[in-house]
């Protein structure tokens, strides 16, 4: 078998797991810090990171008093260029990969066109595009797959609409033509646990994620775990209602996300009243041009974005909302409108939402796919 997540990462103790995790997630970070952010002594901490270091799991990094008189500070640390893993973002088109370090740093990046969408040919697809990756690191240790729909333990496809799939063993599919251990789950829940991890939402106890895209997609985390459940994958905040009087979207309902929000609704509204064929990029460009018609349609979509957020600010309360995906532009572009939508909908004795805007960047839910093979290697029992 290629990789070596069978064996795990982190030891079986608990405490010295918590140690290493802390390290992985929050590093480098100072034998105070860690003692003060787990609540142990001095002397535990000592006991707890002396296999790890030994181990090789955790190193010392160089000294940071400076100068200045007593002990020198030496703080502890992962490798992250010690393992490797893919992540890899299907759509309908094209399978979209990259292999990152052990912290989710993007080391290379690659994507291939999917001939149809038979199950077979889409995992000897990724199965090439997985090999493809490999070359550029010396060993890859785990893949994750992120997809738009329903999955179960991380292994099952029952529902990939846009692929026409149900009940797909993709996991086993791909680990039988690589020989990786593979994971696969729906890519709001990838995305979501890279910011929980390693991006915007790392250290926070409650945030939430929106994105932008072919569809309008919801995570959120809360105590230093996100929160799934049955319908997680189904996509169900696409159908919030935002506008009484708005598009409908597929599946019948007026006004909602998916309807006013999604690049396939705006690029479809803004291409209709100017009678012409345009991108969702050219979209906003007229929008910013100042075009009327395009400006409008922006700054409606822009509105209900607000009041998503404010909603979404009420039912969880969370610390930040990021928000992301590869419409997201939208958020700068309608940025009037989104404050006039928040304000529409927020009590004005609330406090301020923080929202924390992500670059469009496809490697985003690639490398989303990517930290859930690191979660479940580094989480996995030791043999």
């Amino acid at each position: 078998m290629n990789g070596e997540a069978s064996s795990g990462w982190l030891p079986q103790a608990d405490r010295s797991r918590a140690v290493a995790l802390e390290v992985l997630i929050h590093g480098p970070l100072s034998r105070t810090e860690i003692a003060r952010r787990l609540d142990l002594s001095q002397p535990s901490l000592t006991r707890l990171s002396a296999p790890l270091l030994a181990a090789g799991l955790l190193v010392e990094g160089e000294d940071q008093n400076g100068g200045r008189a007593g002990r020198p500070s030496r703080p502890l640390d992962v490798v992250p260029g010690s393992r490797h893993f893919v992540g890899v973002k299907l759509t309908g088109d094209e399978a979209l990969g990259v292999v990152t370090d052990l912290r989710a740093n993007v080391v290379e990046f690659a994507s291939r066109s999917l001939p149809g969408h038979d199950p077979q040919q889409v995992a000897e697809v990724v199965a090439e595009l997985i090999a493809q990756l490999s070359t550029a690191v010396p060993v890859v240790t785990a893949v994750g797959v992120g997809l738009g729909g329903l999955v179960t333990d991380q292994a099952l496809v029952v529902r990939a609409p846009f692929l026409g799939w149900s009940n797909v063993p993709l996991s086993a599919m791909l680990r039988e033509r690589t020989g990786y251990p593979t994971v696969v789950d729906n890519d709001l829940v990838a995305f979501t646990e890279a910011e929980h991890w390693f991006g915007a939402g790392r250290g926070l106890q409650r945030f939430a994620v929106l994105t932008i895209g072919a569809g309008v997609g919801y995570g959120v985390v809360i105590h230093d775990r996100i929160v799934l459940g049955p319908d997680s994958g189904i996509g169900l905040v696409g159908h919030w209602p935002l506008q009484s009087y708005g598009p409908v979207c597929p599946e019948g309902h007026r006004g909602c996300a998916q309807a006013l929000l999604a690049i396939p609704s705006i690029t479809r509204a803004v291409s209709t009243v100017l009678d012409r064929p345009l991108t969702y990029d050219q979209c906003l460009d007229l929008a910013e041009a100042g075009d009327p018609a395009a400006r409008r349609i922006i700054d409606e979509a822009g509105r209900g974005l607000g009041r998503l957020i404010a909603a979404v600010g009420a039912l969880t309360v969370p610390e930040l909302i990021v928000l992301g995906g590869e419409g997201v532009h939208l958020a700068n572009v309608a940025a009037d409108a989104v404050e006039e939508g928040i304000r529409q909908e927020r009590d004005p004795r609330a406090s301020a939402l923080k929202t924390h805007v992500l670059e469009s960047d496809t490697t985003q839910w690639c490398r989303g796919a990517a930290v859930l093979a690191i979660q479940t290697y580094v989480l996995a029992q030791p043999a």
